[in-house]
């Protein structure tokens, strides 16, 4: 059964219901198109009855403090000793399914710990929202509808399945069980681990691993390849040479003096020098596995720590924090952003977040004027500008 609604709903491309508006209309159209996608009348009627808005789901939504943070900042706070020795205690009693997570799927046991970690503290924070609500409430706004009603529709179908309750809590933005998965890609990437007829991601360790293990080798992760790993840099490297849009095989990076801290690299693999602030605090060399994160979740601070907690897992050495220049504050940012936009940079959204676009104007004004160009958004460059 689940196989054919799958089908029926890849083939079957939502009609977008109109977003704003009335919300008992909404809710009238989205059950419509979940029919269309091939969830039983009386299973959809059922999913969107009593359904309503959740203002604090939009609340949350405007205000995703952690894009703001630093690297440092975020991970600092997010990585301590005990958290390192309950996800080594993990890996030990689960050692199993791990084993079938990477011999399956090719997926390494620290990033499916790193995720599950700071996802839901190892599943023992799971989230207090009604999904149901959740989702609808993203749906109907219109802000990312496109990204949200394809959610609806596959929680109304795991509904069908019985995979998804009326009363099921989790993250704001809709995200269900241990690794915080949406309903579609639980619908699609789903793995029924403990072998019981149901994917439970809130109830089945099994189930909740090897999903999140599937998903990523979805989205091209690579078996038996690095992710990240902590170099260090000559003092007199060209700066302008890191960043996300440089790739060089790690060999040629070796030949400039990059230094791996923990093992060997890999030379045949393309990789990056990533700086998350600048020349003066870590750094470290990205494989094409730390890109297929952002599948996961979309800022760089979380991927980053993320990455970094994956290879402390598994033995690595904490960073070198170094002493980087003070990140510039809120209104510091946003007049940053302005003056880059306004000499023709595309930093997308004036928002006060160090995101792609910025970093990559930030390391070419920083080249123009003469400064390191090291990507990291400095005093000294807002006043030069």
């Amino acid at each position: 059964m689940r196989a054919a609604i799958v089908a029926l709903m890849l083939a079957t491309p939502a009609a977008a219901a109109p977003c704003g508006g009335d919300f008992a209309a909404f809710l009238t159209a989205m059950e419509s198109e979940a029919v269309a996608a091939g969830t039983p009348a009386d299973k959809a009627a059922a999913f969107f009855a009593g359904a309503r808005q959740d203002p604090k789901v939009l609340k949350a939504d405007r205000s995703q403090g952690v894009f703001r943070r630093t690297f440092l900042d975020f991970s600092q706070s997010l990585i301590s000793k005990q958290r390192l020795s309950t996800a080594q205690a993990k890996s030990d009693s689960l050692d199993a399914i791990f084993d079938r997570a990477e011999t399956e799927y090719g997926v390494s046991r620290g990033i499916l710990l790193a995720f599950r970690a700071f996802e839901t503290d190892f599943g023992q924070v799971q989230g207090d929202f009604n999904t149901r609500n959740a989702l609808l409430t993203l749906a109907h706004d219109c802000r990312r509808p496109e990204l949200f009603q394809p959610q609806v529709l596959a929680a109304a179908q795991l509904y069908a399945l019985n995979e998804f309750d009326l009363s099921t809590t989790g993250a704001w933005a809709g995200e269900i069980g241990m690794v915080q998965m949406l309903p579609k890609d639980i619908l699609e990437r789903g793995v029924d681990g403990d072998g019981d007829g149901l994917i439970l991601l809130k109830t089945s360790e099994s189930d909740a691993i090897l999903s999140g293990a599937r998903m990523l080798q979805h989205h091209g992760w690579r078996a038996g390849e690095p992710w990240l790993a902590e170099v260090t840099l000559p003092e007199d490297f060209d700066w302008s040479l890191t960043g996300l849009e440089t790739e060089r095989p790690a060999g040629d990076w070796a030949a400039l003096g990059v230094t791996p801290r923990n093992g060997p690299l890999a030379p045949g693999l393309q990789a990056s020098i990533l700086l998350p602030q600048g020349r003066n605090g870590p750094a470290f060399l990205i494989y094409p596995n730390y890109r297929v994160l952002f599948e996961w979740n979309k800022s760089f601070v979380y991927v980053t720590t993320a990455a970094y907690f994956g290879t402390r897992i598994e033995g690595a050495d904490p960073y070198q924090a170094g002493n980087p220049d003070p990140a510039l504050d809120l209104d510091q940012m946003i007049a940053l952003q302005e003056r880059l936009a306004a000499l023709g940079h595309d930093v997308g959204k004036i928002d006060g977040i160090l995101g792609a676009g910025t970093r990559a104007a930030v390391q070419k004004e920083q080249g123009r004027l003469g400064l390191p160009a090291d990507g990291w958004p400095t005093r000294a460059l807002l006043d030069a500008l």
